[in-house]
This record gives C-alpha cells, structure tokens and sequence, in this order.
C-alpha cells in the first residue's frame, strides 16, 4: 500500500518591515522648534543687559513683546491658510526663511524702535511653524500615533529653552550680543537645507515601504478632501470643534509666553540671579518640560491603543496636565530656589502635556485640507491672549513689582481651558463637510 502523498506546507512569509521614515519627520520638525524657540527666547534672556544698554522701563519691554505677539497673532491665521495651500514643504520653508533672517536683524538694531520692527518681523516668520508641523504631522502619522508625534517635536520648544541660557552667555562673554543673534541664524540654514532635501508627502516619497504608508493611512477616516482642497474658511469658522480648540488656545498659550520672556527676570528679582547664573535653573525647568511634552503625548496615545476612544484619552491627559500647572500659585512665596524650580518645572511640563495634546485636535477632528488653517485660527487666539497677558504682565511688574497677580492668573487658566472645551465639544466627534455645528452637540 503506497502511502500518501505528504501535504505541503508553505512557509510563512515574513511581516513586512513597517519602516520608521515618519520619524526622521518628526526629528526634523523637532530641530525647527527649537531653532524657532533659540529666536525667540533669546531676547528674554538678554533682557537685563540690554534694558541696561537702551535704558528700556518695564513697560518698553512688554511693548517689544506685545508688537511681537501682534503680528505672530496676524501671521499665525495668514499663514494656516498659506500652508494649507502651497502643502507643508514649501510653506514651512518660506516661513522659516522669514524668521531666521529677522532673528539676524536683531544685531543689527540700535534703539527700541528698531528692535520692534525685528521683533514684528520675526512674529510674523515663527507664526508658521506650528501650522506646518502639525499639518506634517497629520501627513505623516495615523491618529492613535499624533499625540506622542506632536509631543516630541513640542519637546523642541523645551530644547530650545535649555540651550539658549547656555550658548548666548559664551558667544556674549567671547564677542557681544550682535554676534550671538548672527551666529545662531547662519548655523539655523542647516536645517533649510535639509527639510528641502528630505521632506515629501508620504505617497510622493519613493523610499517609504507599503507598509509604513498602510500604517500611516489605517486609521485614516474617509474625508471629501485632499490634503490642499476641501471645506473653506466659513465652514471652519462655523464649526464647534473650532472655538473648543480656538477658545482653549486664548487661555493657556499666554501663560507659556510668561515663562518664555519673564522667567529670567522672575529669577533675577526673586533669587538675586544674573546671565550667568540664569543656565542651570532654567535648563532644569526646561527639561522638566520636555518630560511633560513628550508624557503628555505619550499618556493619550497609550490610552488609546488601550482601546479608549480620542475624547475620552485627550481629555483625560489635559486634564492630568492641568493639574501640575495649579501648585505654581505659590511660586511667588517659596523662599527656596531649588523648591521653585521643581514648581515652575512641573507647571511648564504641565503646559506642554496640554499642548501635546490640544495641538493634537485639530487633524484628529478636521480634513487634512483644513488642518492648518484651524491651527492658524487658533494660534492667532493664543497670541492675542498673550499680547493682553504681556500687557498685564508688564502693568503688574510697574506698578506693584510682584509676580503673585501673573502666577494666580497662571495656575487658574487650565482649568478653565479644559471646561471651555468640554462645553463646546463634549464628545470630540471629527467635524463633518456639509454640516452647521460639526456634529459635535452633547
């Protein structure tokens, strides 16, 4: 008896290899950001030296600050619609070109005057950099992956604080502060370069694996839109998606302007400390920061590949974020530096976990075609939020010498972001082409 013929078992091919291109994007969106936080921290920190030079008061510093949000606030919405039109490689190129080049201008100014219209030049520039990260962002990664993506490019503004306080005190003590504004820009061109050469949507990018673009479209929901067509500006302004994240922007992106440019001075009038002594301070709160991005982004993702749903996952991280900012209401009244370093260190990696976050929102709920422009909406709130908060801040600091006011203001911001956007946009529900309200009523 023969015996029969032995099945053939065909071997099982190997998983394709997914790839990890997206992230050489995010490495590079991370380098913008801190290049764009070196800009603009570094008149923050040169503050003391340079009030002294030009004999500015208090009020003429927050006046620099207020025409630089103000034109950062004009910019932001021109140029969410700018990068949602030209796409994100060449609309990101154009804006880092106009603020690197107004970064250098600032050596070249003589009075307050000028340093306004540097300063007017470089908000108008920085105002891109957000719309077009995220808009890559949301090119380039699938949802339950945008938080972490976004947390750690976020992390770059961190990064930037870190290295400021440590390289501008050299390049100051070895030539001036000309040179540290000249110096820092033609270094910056290397990153134009390299965005230039490496950037392109991941279906014109010839060296991504089918697996990783799979990957990157999974959790894609079918849209009407390509990423540069779609819904226009009054759809997206009468959508209620639009003003949660429009309205929480207002509140909390001022207060991350008050530890950008008053921090330094917080120290030196509360500490007795100087340039030099400004570095390690602020370099541990900074990292503490980009702890807090980069977990803040991380914790909602986590959450949802755990299987919870994106309102529920975003709003619990904001809401865990929110609640470190709170403590710094007593900043003003701890006596020791290395306690209020670890309370000024928490709130900023509280904000930044928020932001992670809340900068996640809008390609979880808009088409790609729209994307940058409702970020651009909502960074045109944050940075009229912040001309107002640095109109107070500077009013505060003349007329009573206290950061108590400014810190309350501080602690009580998140809090209120978080019940703004639970009110306007209860379920977090993706805004629909072709409807009023977004489809997003509790």
């Amino acid at each position: 008896m023969a015996w029969p013929a032995e099945a053939t078992i065909a071997p099982t091919p190997p998983p394709a290899r997914l790839g990890r291109r997206r992230w050489i994007v995010v490495a590079l969106l991370f380098a913008a950001t801190v290049i764009n936080y070196v800009d603009r921290q570094m008149l923050g920190l040169l503050k003391p030296l340079l009030s002294q030079e030009f004999r500015w008061s208090e009020t003429d510093y927050a006046d620099i600050i207020f025409c630089f949000q103000a034109a950062y606030a004009v910019a932001y919405l021109v140029f969410g619609r700018v990068i949602d039109r030209m796409g994100a490689r060449w609309g990101y190129a154009l804006t880092f070109l106009v603020w690197n080049l107004a970064h250098m201008a600032h050596g070249l100014a003589g009075g307050l005057v000028q340093f306004i219209l540097a300063r007017v030049a470089l908000g108008a520039g920085e105002a891109g950099n957000f719309p077009a990260g995220l808009k890559s962002v949301a090119e380039w990664f699938p949802r339950r992956e945008r938080a972490l993506a976004v947390g750690i490019f976020n992390a770059g503004s961190n990064v930037g604080a870190v290295i400021t306080p440590l390289i501008v005190p050299f390049i100051v003590a070895v030539a001036d502060w000309r040179m540290a504004f000249m110096v820092t820009g033609v270094i910056s061109f290397v990153w134009l370069a390299a965005w230039l050469t490496f950037y392109r949507r991941p279906e014109e990018d010839s060296r991504l694996t089918a697996a990783e673009l799979t990957h990157i479209r999974g959790d894609a929901p079918a849209t009407c839109c390509t990423p540069t067509s779609g819904p226009g500006l009054r759809w997206v302004l009468r959508q209620r998606q639009t003003w949660a994240y429009v309205l929480a922007k207002f509140l909390t992106d001022p207060i991350w302007w008050v530890f950008l440019f008053w921090l330094p001075d917080f120290l030196g009038r509360r500490f007795g400390l100087d340039l030099a002594g400004f570095g390690p301070p602020l370099v541990a709160i900074y990292l503490m920061s980009d702890i807090g991005s980069v977990a803040g982004g991380w914790l909602s993702s986590r959450l949802m590949r755990g299987g919870m749903d994106t309102n529920r996952a975003r709003k619990l991280a904001m809401l865990a974020a929110a609640a470190c900012v709170v403590p710094v209401l007593f900043a003003p009244w701890i006596s020791g530096l290395v306690l209020a370093v670890v309370v000024i260190g928490l709130a900023t990696a509280g904000h930044q976990g928020f932001s992670a976050n809340l900068m996640t929102l809008p390609s979880d709920l808009f088409p790609p075609s729209s994307v940058a422009t409702v970020v651009g909406i909502g960074g045109t709130a944050g940075a009229v939020g912040g001309m107002l908060m640095s109109k107070f801040t500077g009013w505060i600091l003349q007329t009573t010498g206290s950061y108590t006011a400014i810190f309350l203001t501080a602690a009580t911001a998140y809090p209120l972001a978080m019940l703004a956007l639970h009110t306007l946009s209860p379920r977090l529900r993706p805004a629909l082409p072709g409807t009023a309200d977004g489809g997003d009523r509790s």
